[in-house]
C-alpha cells in the first residue's frame, strides 16, 4: 500500500466557516474531503495533517510558533514514512496582514518546502517523497476574519500563477483549487460542505494520473 501525506492547514483539517473569531465547527471525517478522498484511492493510505493557522514557513507571533509549517514538517515525515507522495496545499495563512508577505513570497516559501521534502530521505527505500502543489483558492475580506486578512484578497488573487510558476520550475504536478471551488461568503476563508467531494474527486483524479 503506498502512502500519501496531506499537509496543509484549516481547509485539510476540515474547518468549517467561522460566523465569529470563536471558533468553528469540524466537518464529520466521511465528509471531509481528505476522508472522501480516502475512498476513492484504494491502495493508498491517507494522512490528513491539516492544522488550522498553518502557515508556510513563518512563526506566527500571535498564534503560536508551532503553526509554521517548515518547523514540523521534517517530524512528520519521520512519523509517517515511508511516504510515497506529499500533497502541499498551504499559502492562505500567509496572506494575514501580520505577515506582510506578497504572493510571490508565499510561493517562494513553497519551495522552499518542496526542497525539503526533497531532501528528506522519507520515501520508500530512503528516496524523497514526491510532491504535489495546490494552489488554495482566492480568499474574501468578509465576516469575523476580514480585518485580520486585510490585503489578502487581491495578493491571493496571484497566488495560482505564483505557485504555478514554482511548480513548473521544480517539474512538481500542480493543481489550482480556484478552478474547482470558492471560499464561503461568511468568513471568506473555509470552504462549505459542498467543496468537500469536488476536491476529492480532482485530487484523486490528479494521482491517479501522475501516480498510476
Amino acid at each position: 500500500m503506498r502512502t500519501l501525506l496531506l499537509f496543509g492547514d484549516s481547509n485539510t483539517h476540515g474547518t468549517m466557516p467561522m460566523p465569529d473569531l470563536a471558533g468553528a465547527g469540524r466537518f464529520s471525517r466521511e465528509d471531509r474531503w481528505p476522508g472522501r478522498l480516502a475512498k476513492l484511492l484504494p491502495g493508498w493510505e491517507v494522512i490528513a495533517e491539516g492544522h488550522p493557522g498553518r502557515t508556510t514557513v513563518h512563526d506566527d507571533p500571535v498564534e503560536g510558533a508551532h503553526r509554521n509549517g517548515k518547523t514540523v514538517l521534517p517530524s512528520l515525515l519521520e512519523t509517517h514514512q515511508p511516504i510515497d507522495v506529499v500533497l502541499i496545499m498551504l499559502g492562505t495563512n500567509d496572506l494575514k496582514g501580520r505577515f506582510s508577505l506578497n504572493a510571490t513570497d508565499i510561493a517562494l516559501s513553497l519551495e522552499r518546502l518542496v526542497l525539503m521534502v526533497r531532501a528528506s530521505g522519507a520515501g520508500p527505500q530512503a528516496r524523497a517523497p514526491d510532491v504535489v502543489l495546490v494552489a488554495p483558492p482566492p480568499i474574501r475580506e468578509v465576516g469575523a476574519l476580514a480585518e485580520m486578512f486585510q490585503g489578502g484578497a487581491a495578493k491571493s488573487a496571484l497566488l495560482a500563477a505564483r505557485i504555478g510558476e514554482v511548480a513548473g520550475r521544480l517539474g512538481v504536478p500542480f493543481l489550482d483549487a480556484g478552478t474547482l471551488v470558492r471560499v464561503s461568503q461568511l468568513d471568506g476563508i473555509h470552504y462549505d460542505g459542498t467543496a468537500n467531494p469536488v476536491l476529492a474527486e480532482a485530487f484523486a483524479a490528479l494521482i491517479r494520473r501522475h501516480f498510476p
